[in-house]
């Protein structure tokens, strides 16, 4: 008999969505069904704590902290050993590819991998490794936050650099939340260049038969 494989589910959205919370109550669910279950998350997020997840609205859970090293991401292998079942990471945008040849084992083990992040960058653009992690996802759950300006539905992540909209050209990366960050619609969210959303076509040559 072939071995049951696992599945991916994934939860996206802008920040303020409720994104670390849903995939804390996805993984409480797991314990109350007597399932063992390992966190992860990205050692770039130390904005409360290095040890744990955290929600916006106060929620905590003990996670596993892990940098790009490819010697950490296939670590998360030894961690998730055969006892356990679920596997919760948080931040997944943050993390290198690498990681998706790890999330696919843990699959094939008969895992189940959830994960949570950012679809879209402060630019308004694909988040890293996010579009790969949705195509290849057996569940999407895109979650949407309230504009700050308007009320409407939200799944742009508005940066703040000195109460003004930050450039294009800024670093992508830059850990904050409330203090440097808004969740705003598409009508009130600005930047200074239009985002690139969609991929350059491949190139393919003909060939004669």
């Amino acid at each position: 008999m072939k071995n049951t494989k696992g599945k991916l589910e994934v939860v996206c959205g802008s920040m303020f969505s409720g994104k670390t919370e849903e995939l804390m109550r996805r993984l409480r669910r797991a314990e109350f069904a007597k399932q063992s279950v390992l966190t992860i998350k990205h050692k770039i997020d130390n904005r409360k704590s290095v040890a744990t997840i955290s929600s916006h609205n106060g929620l905590e859970r003990v996670a596993f902290s892990i940098n790009n090293s490819k010697e950490n991401i296939n670590k998360i292998l030894e961690l998730a050993n055969k006892n356990i079942q679920v596997i919760g990471i948080d931040e997944i945008q943050f993390f290198p590819i690498e990681i998706i040849d790890v999330i696919v084992k843990l699959i094939d083990a008969g895992k189940t991998v959830i994960v949570a992040g950012l679809d879209l960058d402060f630019k308004g653009e694909p988040f890293g490794i996010m579009p790969l992690i949705m195509a290849i996802a057996d569940s999407v759950l895109k979650l949407k936050a309230i504009c700050v300006i308007c009320g409407k539905d939200a799944h742009h992540t508005q940066r703040i650099v000195n109460d003004v909209p930050a450039k294009y050209d800024d670093p992508i990366i830059l850990v904050g939340a409330k203090e440097c960050y808004e969740a705003r619609c598409r009508s009130c969210f600005a930047i200074d260049k239009q985002a690139v959303l969609i991929p350059q076509a491949p190139q393919y040559k003909e060939t004669q038969t």
